[in-house]
């Protein structure tokens, strides 16, 4: 029998050990449970480096948005949920868009206590195989597990509508995004990725070989052109024209050790 190895991932802990002990009793399903999105990732390198790889990744879709009361583990669980430590927090529709960077084998459905076709686009956009209510029965959410296996994305219909206005709306914003940025002469990308990457002007002066007068010219030029007032508007807009950062992970060199 070929089993299908399922992490829950959800920080309401009745939640997430409840629905755990439930898919544990199906024959072909292998089920853990993780609090937190940090804890999340932990356990999917930890499998992947033992060869044992999650095939779906269940995700709460407001992972983060919850309040641990402390010491708040019920007494006896069938399965155990691991926490996140002190390592952050990592909302739900962010984890999707990490898994699928990092590990795209994997599957991942967003459990969702109610209908939202924005938030539902955007998890498909980040790469999500699904979306599923957390109220549906556990023979849906099965035939949902077992179907994005098969290269299948499942939503319910009454979003359908919903959601493929929200995926037109975006892809018309990315090609206007492309196109503004399009208008930028290659210097003017270039410090747009830098401003990407989170780089101030001193930092972009001092990657680009460049004074910090003319940087902060090729801002203003980047800033104008593609029409918004701030850096952050500029950030927002380089994202969805499919702007990437720059490079930073080889900018540790000789200078003193650091970042260019």
């Amino acid at each position: 029998m070929v089993r299908i190895r399922v992490l829950v991932v959800d920080d309401h802990r009745i939640f997430a050990e409840s629905l755990a002990a439930a898919l544990a009793a199906e024959p072909d399903v292998d089920v853990s449970a993780a609090g937190s999105g940090p804890a999340a990732l932990r356990c999917l390198d930890r499998a992947a480096a033992e060869g044992r790889r999650f095939d779906v990744l269940l995700v709460d879709a407001d992972l983060g948005a919850h309040v641990h009361a402390p010491g708040a583990r019920p007494a006896a669980v069938p399965v155990a949920v691991s926490d996140g430590g002190e390592d952050g927090l990592v909302d739900g529709i962010s984890l999707v868009a990490g898994v699928r960077s990092g590990q795209p084998s994997v599957r991942t459905v967003v459990l969702a206590e109610k209908d939202d076709p924005r938030r539902a686009a955007l998890a498909l956009q980040a790469g999500a195989s699904g979306w599923v209510a957390k109220d549906c029965s556990l023979s849906r959410l099965l035939t949902v597990i077992r179907g994005v296996l098969r290269d299948e994305t499942h939503l319910p219909p009454a979003l359908l509508t919903g959601v493929l206005r929200e995926l037109t709306a975006a892809r018309k914003h990315r090609t206007e995004s492309e196109r503004l940025v399009e208008s930028l002469t290659p210097r003017e990308r270039e410090v747009l990725r830098c401003m990407v990457a989170g780089l101030g002007r001193k930092a972009v002066a001092e990657r680009l070989f460049l004074s910090p007068h003319t940087v902060r010219t090729h801002m203003q030029n980047v800033l104008g052109k593609l029409g918004v007032h701030s850096t952050l508007a500029a950030v927002a807009l380089a994202r969805r024209a499919g702007v990437g950062p720059v490079d930073l992970a080889g900018d540790v060199v000789e200078r003193g050790g650091q970042l260019a």
